[in-house]
C-alpha cells in the first residue's frame, strides 16, 4: 500500500539523522574553480578508487560501487495548547554504500520471482570532523560490509535463475549505463534563532484553544540544511546544498458521534525573508477553527456514486494516487505488481485534453514553492522534465536506474528517504488541459450532470489530507482518497450543505476515463508520499476536475465519545471555583 500525506515526522535512530524527505531547491551553481573540494568529497573520491581496485579483482567482481554522504542540521520548534512542546536543534552526517556486484545485466539486486525485495539500504552514520584518514576508515568499514553481502546474495540470485521463468520485463538489465556527472556547489548552513519561533508556537496554538470544539493543536515549525555529497566508480561526483523552512498546522476536535475531526495547514518557503507573516498565519489559523467548528455539526454523508467536482488540491492527489504510482518504472517490469499501463504506451488512457508531465526540475510554481524540486535524484542523475502523457496518450514512464526493455535509462526519479533503496518515483507531477472553463462554470456542469442523471445532488471536494492506492497483484487495483471538506451540490438551487465521513474510492482505468471537464486554474499538493523506497517530498499540481461519475465509501470512524467535560477555559463551573 503507498500512503500520501500532507505531514512528515522526523526519525531518529541512535544519533544518525535518517529522515530525508525534505525538499529542496538545491544552489546547483559550480564553484569558482579555486575553491578546494570539500574534505568529505575528497575522503569519498579517494577510498572510491582505493575500494573498487580491489573489489574488481575479487570473486565475485564488483562492477560498481557509490558512495552517498547526507549531512543535515536541523531545528525544530514544537508547540500545542499554548505551550512549549519541545525546541531542538541536531546535525548528523550519514554514509550509504551500494556495491553491486556481477554486471549490468544481472547483478546481486535482481528480484527473485514473486518474493518482495529488501527496500532498506543499510548504513551508518560518520563523524561530523572534516577528518580525511578518519572518514575514509569509516567508509572502508561500511564498504566492506556491503561487499560481502551484495556477494552472497548474487548467489542466491544465480541459484533462483536456473529454476525461475523469466517475463520479457523481468529480462531487462538489473541497473541502467549512465553517463559521469559533476557538480561541486556551496556549502550551505542555517542559523536559527529558536526563541522567537518558541514564543510564536505558543501564541499560535493559543489561539487555537480559543474554541471549546478544539481538543488538541499543533504547531510545528522546521528549518534544515542538507549538503549531499555523492560519488560513484562511473566518474560522478556531486556536492550540493539544500536549505527548507517549513510552519505546520494542526487542530484536532471530535463530532458529537465520536468521528475524528482533523484539519491542517502548511507553509514552506526556501529564504528567511520569504517567512509568512502574522497575519497570513492567524488568518489559516482562524480558518481552520472555523471549518472544524462547522464539520463537528455537519451531518454524515452517506455512500454515493455520481458526478463529483474535485477542486485542485483535490484533483491533484486523485492524479498522484491514481495515476503517478502506476506509471513509475520499476512497477512495470515486477511481476507482483499489477501493471496496470505497463503495455498502454501509445494508447490512450485519459481524455485528450488533458497532459501530464513529471518535471522535479520547477523548483515553484505560480509562485509557490514545489516540495518535489531536486537538482539530482538519489542514484546521482540529474533531474528532468519527464512528458508522461500527451493528449490522453501514454508517452513513457518515470525511471530510475532499473531499466526496461524499451526504457533502457534513468530520466532522474530516482528517489528514497535516507536508509532505503533508491527507486522511481514521483517529484512534481503536473497535470494540464487544453479545454478549460471557469470554476464558476464547472459547479453549473455538475449541476446539469446532477440533473442529466436524475440525482438530487452531487458533491464538491473542497480539500483532502492525502490517499492511498493498491498497486501490487495480489489485491484490488484500487485507490483512496481522504477528502476532508465535502459538499452536497443541490440540483434544485439550494445553498451548499457541509458533510462529512466519505472517502473517495474506485479502480483508475475507469475513473480516469469518467473525467468530462477541467478549469483553468491550477492548485498545488504538497506533502509526503511514503512507498517501498520511504517517504519523499512531492508536489502535485492539477486544475480542478470534473467526473461523470466518482463513488465514495462511508469513512472509518471511531466510537468513543467525546470528552464528558468541556475545556477547562470554556468551563463556567470551572471558571468559578478557579476565582474563589
Amino acid at each position: 500500500m503507498i500512503k500520501l500525506n500532507l505531514t512528515y515526522r522526523t526519525l531518529l535512530t541512535g544519533t544518525a539523522l535518517l529522515a530525508g524527505a525534505w525538499a529542496c531547491v538545491a544552489a546547483n551553481r559550480p564553484a569558482p574553480p579555486d575553491t578546494p573540494a570539500p574534505a568529505v568529497l575528497t575522503a569519498m573520491q579517494d577510498e572510491l578508487s582505493r575500494s573498487m581496485e580491489a573489489t574488481s579483482a575479487a570473486d565475485p567482481p564488483a562492477y560498481f560501487i557509490s558512495y552517498t554522504v547526507s549531512d543535515r542540521q536541523l531545528a525544530e520548534v514544537s508547540g500545542s495548547n499554548g505551550a512549549l512542546l519541545s525546541s531542538t536543534a541536531d546535525r548528523a552526517r550519514w554514509l550509504e554504500v551500494q556495491s553491486r556486484v556481477g554486471g549490468y545485466q544481472l547483478d546481486d539486486t535482481h528480484k527473485l520471482g514473486d518474493r518482495p525485495p529488501s527496500w532498506t539500504s543499510p548504513g551508518t552514520n560518520v563523524p561530523l570532523d572534516d577528518d580525511i584518514a578518519i572518514l575514509r576508515r569509516e567508509i572502508w568499514r561500511e564498504t566492506d560490509r556491503q561487499y560481502r553481502a551484495a556477494a552472497q546474495a548474487l548467489i542466491k540470485v544465480k541459484t533462483s535463475e536456473q529454476v525461475q521463468v523469466q517475463t520479457a520485463e523481468g529480462g531487462a538489465p538489473d541497473f541502467s549505463h549512465e553517463p559521469p556527472h559533476t557538480s561541486v556547489g556551496p556549502h550551505v548552513e542555517i542559523s536559527v534563532d529558536r526563541k522567537p519561533w518558541e514564543e510564536r508556537v505558543r501564541r499560535y496554538t493559543a489561539e487555537f484553544s480559543k474554541s471549546p470544539s478544539v481538543l488538541n493543536s499543533i504547531a510545528t515549525f522546521t528549518a534544515l540544511a542538507t549538503n549531499q555529497y555523492q560519488v560513484n566508480t562511473e566518474g560522478t561526483k556531486l556536492a550540493f546544498g539544500q536549505i527548507h523552512y517549513r510552519l505546520e498546522l494542526f487542530v484536532q476536535s471530535k463530532a458529537p458521534d465520536g468521528m475524528d475531526i482533523e484539519r491542517y495547514a502548511n507553509f514552506d518557503w526556501l529564504d528567511p525573508k520569504d517567512t509568512p507573516d502574522e497575519k497570513t498565519i492567524f488568518d489559516s489559523i482562524h480558518q481552520l477553527v472555523k471549518e472544524t467548528e462547522a464539520l463537528d455539526k455537519a451531518p454524515l454523508a452517506n455512500p454515493y456514486a455520481g458526478p463529483a467536482l474535485l477542486t485542485g488540491r483535490a484533483a491533484a492527489v486523485f492524479f498522484h494516487e491514481v495515476f503517478g504510482h502506476r506509471a513509475e518504472g520499476f512497477r512495470q517490469k515486477d511481476i507482483s505488481e499489477g501493471q496496470t499501463f505497463t503495455s498502454k504506451v501509445g494508447e490512450r488512457i485519459l481524455p485528450d485534453f488533458i497532459s501530464i508531465k513529471d518535471d522535479p526540475t520547477e523548483a515553484s510554481f505560480g509562485g509557490q514553492m514545489l516540495l518535489g524540486s531536486y537538482p539530482f535524484d538519489d542514484e546521482g542523475v540529474p533531474s528532468v522534465s519527464v512528458p508522461l502523457v500527451d493528449h490522453g496518450v501514454l508517452k513513457t514512464f518515470l525511471m530510475g536506474r532499473s531499466p526496461l526493455v524499451d526504457v533502457p535509462h534513468s530520466n532522474g526519479h530516482g528517489r528514497r528517504q535516507l536508509g532505503f533503496v533508491p527507486i522511481a518515483r514521483q517529484g512534481n507531477l503536473i497535470v494540464s488541459s487544453t479545454q478549460t472553463v471557469p470554476f464558476s462554470e464547472m459547479r453549473q456542469k455538475l449541476i446539469a450532470l446532477v440533473k442529466q442523471q436524475g440525482m438530487p445532488y452531487g458533491l464538491l471536494i473542497d480539500d483532502i489530507s492525502g490517499g492511498f492506492t493498491f498497486t501490487g497483484r495480489g489485491q484490488p487495483q484500487a485507490f483512496q482518497v481522504t477528502p476532508l471538506v465535502v459538499y452536497r451540490v443541490f440540483a434544485d438551487g439550494r445553498p451548499d450543505q457541509l458533510v462529512r465521513g466519505v472517502d473517495i474510492v474506485g479502480t483508475p482505468l475507469v475513473s480516469l476515463t469518467k473525467i468530462v471537464a477541467a478549469s483553468d486554474k491550477q492548485e498545488i499538493f504538497n506533502g509526503y508520499c511514503g512507498a517501498e523506497s520511504g517517504s519523499v517530498p512531492v508536489s502535485a499540481v492539477a486544475p480542478a476536475i470534473l467526473i461523470s461519475e466518482m463513488e465514495f465509501a462511508k469513512k472509518e470512524t471511531s466510537t468513543d465519545r467525546p470528552p464528558v467535560l468541556p475545556p477547562p477555559a470554556h468551563d463556567s463551573e470551572a471558571k468559578v471555583v478557579q476565582q474563589q
